[in-house]
């Protein structure tokens, strides 16, 4: 590890030194790329010098207890805890830091909110989630943006999709892909039964053109009239936008907005996502089987948390953490919950030297 750090310094520097060279600031896409590659080397470097520092600190105190002077040995005994402590702790941040880096990390998101089992609860459910998130995302002054939703009759969602728009969202929410599942009295439910009902979630990173580049004439465009529930028409003219995407018989539907033109530059959007997510996942299959079996799949189809409401309980499977919190979880306090499972994965990955992801 440390031979490494010494490599990613010596490359701190030499970055250093060619962000001056007037030939580099010239070339204003080389210079933009020295520095990214700057910064994110920058806090590598500075955890690194700081754990020599304390190495060397801690080098010297060790030698002050050799002292015949009984009250400076006193005072170094002290020192070497608590150096000690500080390069342990050091020794551990610098292995986080060396985590391979999930490159869609910063990236904004698409987050796909389905109902699934449950009928009008799973609806009711599915717009809970969908506020919670939008409550997070408030917290960390992030924009979501309703790219299309389809609602039901009883006040629930069928079906959400939104743009989460700020730094760092899918590094946040990435581990919220899968099946949620609810246990709770529907107010529909005269005799006071527990029902369990599940909602999909999907977060996909935003796929920027240059990753995703689509030929138009692999889309199949169809346009037709907005409805709301039960059939209403609520718009007069065909701005609804279906796609679908010939190779893969991917098919987005959008038409939240009046205009035709809009509704297509989102569906494109989520399109685009959903073929980067494709390639990721193809990607993922193929691990290992022996590795799957040690991690998990990772597949969203699992259930990977259940919000029980008659004991106010939030449990993640995946990490068999208990909250009983479910309140607070549901207002949008996410943090102590994204918090574990970020640990988790990057204990994971500290092990098998694996992107930070799911």
């Amino acid at each position: 590890m440390f031979e490494k750090l010494k490599g990613v310094e010596e490359r701190f520097t030499n970055l250093e030194q060619m962000l001056s060279d007037p030939e580099v600031v010239k070339n204003r896409k080389l210079y933009q790329n020295y520095c990214r590659e700057h910064a994110d080397l920058g806090k590598i470097v500075s955890v690194f010098r700081d754990y020599k520092d304390t190495v060397s600190e801690l080098e010297d105190s060790m030698e002050l207890l050799k002292d015949s002077d009984p009250e400076i040995k006193d005072l170094a005994k002290d020192e070497v805890e608590t150096l000690t402590q500080k390069k342990k702790a050091l020794e551990i941040e610098l292995k986080q830091l060396l985590i391979p880096k999930d490159p869609n990390d910063e990236k904004n998101i698409i987050v796909e909110i389905r109902a699934g089992t449950g009928g009008d609860e799973a609806g009711l459910f599915a717009r809970d989630l969908f506020r919670m998130y939008s409550r997070y995302a408030e917290t960390r002054n992030w924009k979501v943006d309703v790219l299309t939703h389809s609602p039901t009759g009883v006040g629930g969602l069928k079906e959400i999709i939104v743009m989460v728009q700020g730094k760092g969202a899918y590094s946040n929410f990435k581990f919220e892909s899968g099946t949620h599942r609810v246990q709770r009295v529907p107010t529909t439910e005269t005799q006071g039964r527990i029902h369990t009902s599940a909602v999909t979630v999907a977060v996909l990173p935003e796929a920027e053109e240059v990753e995703i580049q689509i030929d138009p004439s692999d889309i199949k465009a169809d346009v037709y009239r907005s409805t709301g529930p039960g059939g209403q028409s609520v718009n007069t003219t065909d701005s609804a936008v279906r796609l679908t995407h010939l190779p893969t018989g991917l098919v987005v539907t959008c038409q939240d907005e009046k205009s035709q033109h809009k509704n297509k530059a989102k569906a494109l959007k989520v399109l685009r996502a959903r073929l980067l997510d494709a390639m990721i996942q193809e990607q993922n299959a193929k691990i290992s089987e022996e590795r799957k079996s040690q991690v998990g799949s990772g597949d969203r189809s699992e259930r990977i948390r259940t919000y029980n409401f008659p004991q106010g309980r939030v449990t993640d499977h995946r990490i068999g953490l208990t909250l009983y919190k479910l309140e607070s979880i549901l207002q949008g306090d996410l943090n102590e919950l994204l918090d574990e499972l970020t640990t988790y994965f990057q204990a994971r990955a500290l092990k098998n030297g694996d992107p930070v992801n799911t």
